[in-house]
């Protein structure tokens, strides 16, 4: 039994204890004590998207880096980020289809990644391990992929941070890149906290495989049958954690109790912006890749990834695509794929399968349709950014479009997503058919988008005009080195 004045004893001391940590959470940073939310120093640094930043890569042998550049292959640089130089930095080109036809077309403009830790253990950006530079494949705009991840962060979607970045090789200009933190540990640990969960990012061997494990279908309880996902995991996985995951597979196969094995919340307000955006190159797609799973305790979270064939483009790069306006625009929100394609999607047709979270999901749309196009935020976001990086487009030496057409596919990106939220508006109202059937037996319910070119956004055709200005960049870097060399 404790005697009253023990009692009183433990009241004040209780008292000056909460005093104490009020002072410590209040003015902790005074004391050096960082917060437990406090967002890491990258990001106000090189993610710091209020202006255009510059980075220098010095590496001697570039003409032999991009001879090489299609495999992949890290050679160490120097990299000097807005003044600050960091050596012995891993450098490598990236991509999956964007790097096959860089090659292919003999072009020079490469997306690149930069790997902090890759040679030296524990090296880092200000706590970033590795991040990339975008190179706007198939984007005259610049702009899809940076507005795409900032639909995502508007509807509170874990999302990499991005900016755009003056690069320059051997102190040469190379080019307006857009630079985007990949998702490893740093970004983890700025998402999610200390206590993070396991990071894969699911990826298929070869298209033409069943790539079941990619489709998030669950096929048994041996890891070894999900080779797409365990072996492309981006922490170190013990048995509990794959069981813990295929577990949740095989949960999310049933249909019931998806609470249980999915953050429903997050994934459909993922849903909702990846619907929106038209991106076939996806979770949503044939394909069925371009993501990010999370799981933490047995539940498992979508993550946003790879937006440069957005917006109705992924048409453009198919063997018999889909090229009229009228139906990309237009195309249902409620069966956003084939029925081939959809009844192989569990984690968005399992999900919409309930009235309660299919009601959400409309929820959300309208939110998003509300808040984020029809008050003007997403065009002002759009014209403050073009306005931001059109000094560095103008004189881009390695552009795979003209200013002009750089011009064009801004206002075609706005174009577009302003009809887009029209037909959003109209298939939420009933107004506008919102599964593919209803679309075929009412063709002519629709918003008319017909004037809409949306080869503007990024062709093929700006590939077969780009060699020549990529060319003269690389003779520019090569010669200069040379003469240095001398």
């Amino acid at each position: 039994m404790v005697t009253h004045k023990y009692v009183d004893r433990f009241c004040i001391g209780a008292a000056v204890l909460a005093v104490v940590l009020t002072i410590a959470f209040s003015f902790g940073e005074h004391f050096g004590i960082s917060k437990a939310s406090a967002a890491p120093e990258y990001a106000f640094r090189l993610f710091d998207d209020s202006r255009v930043h510059s980075l220098d890569i010095q590496l001697e042998d570039w003409g032999g880096f991009l001879e090489t550049a299609a495999e992949e292959e890290y050679v160490s640089c120097t990299v000097e980020i807005d003044g600050e130089t960091f050596s012995q930095v891993g450098l490598r080109a990236k991509g999956n289809n964007s790097l096959r036809l860089t090659q292919e077309y003999g072009l020079s403009r490469y997306s690149l990644k930069l790997e902090f830790d890759h040679f030296i253990s524990g090296g880092n950006y200000h706590g970033l391990d590795k991040f990339s530079l975008d190179a706007s494949f198939q984007d005259n705009s610049y702009l899809k992929t940076y507005m795409a991840y900032d639909m995502m962060r508007f509807m509170e979607v874990p999302s990499p941070l991005c900016s755009y970045v003056w690069v320059t090789v051997n102190g040469e200009p190379w080019g307006l890149f857009l630079a985007l933190e990949e998702p490893e540990e740093s970004f983890a640990r700025r998402n999610f906290g200390a206590d993070y969960g396991k990071l894969y990012k699911p990826d298929y061997t070869s298209l033409n495989a069943e790539n079941a494990d990619v489709a998030l279908k669950y096929i048994n309880d041996d890891p070894q049958s999900y080779p797409n996902i365990f072996e492309n995991a981006k922490f170190k996985t013990t048995p509990q954690d794959q069981q813990r995951l295929i577990q949740a597979l095989k949960t999310l196969s049933t249909g019931e109790n998806l609470e249980t094995a999915v953050d429903v919340d997050q994934v459909l307000r993922y849903f909702t912006v990846q619907v929106f955006v038209m991106n076939w190159d996806s979770y949503l797609g044939r394909t069925g890749h371009n993501y990010f799973l999370y799981e933490k305790d047995g539940i498992l979270s979508m993550l946003p990834w790879d937006y440069n064939l957005a917006f109705g483009t992924y048409a453009l790069g198919m063997t018999n695509p889909v090229k009229d306006p009228n139906v990309l625009i237009n195309y249902p929100i409620n069966t956003p794929a084939p029925g081939e394609y959809m009844l192989n999607r569990p984690l968005y047709h399992n999900l919409m399968q309930h009235k309660d979270y299919f009601s959400q999901y409309h929820t959300y749309f309208n939110f998003f349709l509300e808040e984020y196009f029809e008050n003007g935020r997403f065009e002002k976001t759009l014209r403050q950014m073009a306005e931001k990086i059109a000094p560095y487009v103008k004189k881009d030496p390695t552009a795979f479009c003209s200013y002009e057409d750089h011009c064009l596919g801004v206002d075609t990106l706005l174009q577009v997503c302003s009809l887009r939220a029209e037909s959003v508006r109209g298939q939420l109202e009933g107004t506008i058919p919102a599964t593919l059937r209803e679309q075929q037996e009412s063709p002519g319910n629709a918003v008319d988008a017909s004037a809409l070119h949306l080869e503007d956004l990024g062709d093929f055709e700006d590939l077969e005009t780009a060699k020549a200005r990529q060319d003269e960049a690389v003779a520019q870097v090569l010669q200069a080195g040379k003469i240095k060399g001398e």
